[in-house]
């Protein structure tokens, strides 16, 4: 079962997300949205409904009908703690036997233009293909604008997530020793990410030594020595189902001189991208203000990933701060500034906030200090 069962916004925020995303489909000329279980359908409804082998699927059309769920009835259970109800959203059930695809037909124009959310699964797409118009297009174009945009709900919930991560970040030292295992210090950091005010641990990243030089390495039976550079990236959902992401980077002991020279060059740069957010700049100006710091020093190659990744209901989603992402920055949106370096068989570092776009520049959810911290 979800971890965010019952946790939702008043049921007015979603009433006014769907006439959005009414307004949005007729801008992209298409006449029906099918919202399967996922980020989609929780943004747009407040449902942690799952998806099964039996089809749930939200039906919104461009027509301004009243939208539709198709739901098997077993599964009715899992609408109880949405906004469908208050929104008196049409609830079509259905039983083993019956077509559910059939029922989303029922709902939808002879010829309608349909897209999909990204979350359905190919065992509903493709049958729901065949029983519309053929293949559909993405919803994701049509739905990305108001996603992206947070609300002052939505960036409040990701101030809590931003607060409640800090302070896994500042229980480190309880955690991380040497002589520890970093599975044993993953189980630790797990534990203390939902006393800390998350429903779950969705993501704990311990790279230690070497291990920090894999961007994506999760933990290890390797035992963490004195010396060693550490990278902690962590996060997890508060209520409801915002997640917070960060990462600082450790040291056990008194750091080499050359790791606090480099550590140095990567806090200038985390602080220069983090500097560089505003309204009306590109989500690529803010790679470049990131990576130029870094090829200035000569440690251009040292940094393998983009500088940062939308975060809301998905811990990664849109903007994306990329070269060659022309998209303009809005008040509202909400992402990573995280460039790092990496050593291939030494060490490696990263250090992420969570900010949001505001009127006039920005604001970082996450408030530990930024540089190399010494255990």
């Amino acid at each position: 079962m979800s971890a965010h069962t019952n946790a939702r916004f008043a049921a007015d925020v979603y009433g006014q997300r769907l006439e959005r995303a009414v307004e949005l489909m007729r801008a992209a000329h298409l006449d029906a949205l099918l919202i399967t279980p996922g980020p989609d359908l929780r943004y747009l409804v407040g449902s942690d409904a799952e998806s099964f082998e039996r089809l749930t699927c939200l039906v919104i059309t461009a027509d301004g009908a009243t939208p539709s769920i198709i739901v098997p009835k077993l599964e009715l259970a899992a609408l109880d703690g949405s906004a469908a109800g208050e929104l008196g959203l049409r609830i079509l059930d259905w039983v083993d036997g019956v077509d559910p695809y059939q029922l989303v037909r029922s709902t939808l124009h002879a010829g309608s233009r349909i897209a999909v959310a990204d979350a359905m699964p190919a065992l509903h797409l493709i049958p729901l293909a065949e029983q519309t118009t053929g293949l559909p297009s993405s919803a994701t174009p049509v739905l990305r604008q108001s996603r992206m945009i947070k609300d002052e709900a939505e960036i409040d919930a990701l101030r809590r997530a931003g607060a409640a991560i800090d302070r896994v970040h500042a229980r480190m030292g309880e955690f991380l020793r040497a002589g520890r295992t970093e599975a044993e210090v993953y189980a630790d950091i797990e534990a203390a990410i939902v006393e800390e005010g998350h429903t779950e641990a969705e993501f704990v990243i311990v790279g230690s030594g070497p291990n920090g030089a894999i961007p994506h390495h999760l933990f290890s039976d390797r035992v963490i020595e004195q010396g060693d550079v550490v990278v902690i990236d962590i996060g997890g959902p508060v209520t409801p189902g915002y997640y917070s992401d960060s990462t600082r980077t450790y040291v056990l002991g008194e750091p080499r001189k050359q790791v606090a020279e480099r550590m140095a060059l990567l806090e200038a740069a985390q602080a220069a991208a983090v500097a560089a957010v505003r309204p009306g700049v590109t989500a690529e100006s803010i790679d470049a203000a990131a990576r130029t710091v870094l090829a200035d020093a000569g440690l251009g190659d040292a940094f393998v990933h983009r500088t940062g990744h939308g975060i809301g209901l998905s811990v990664h989603e849109e903007p994306y701060i990329v070269a060659g992402n022309d998209l303009v920055l809005e008040p509202g949106m909400a992402f990573s500034i995280e460039p790092g370096i990496y050593f291939p068989g030494q060490w490696g570092a990263r250090i992420e906030d969570i900010v949001v776009v505001t009127e006039d520049g920005v604001e970082s959810m996450n408030q530990r200090p930024h540089g190399l911290t010494v255990l």
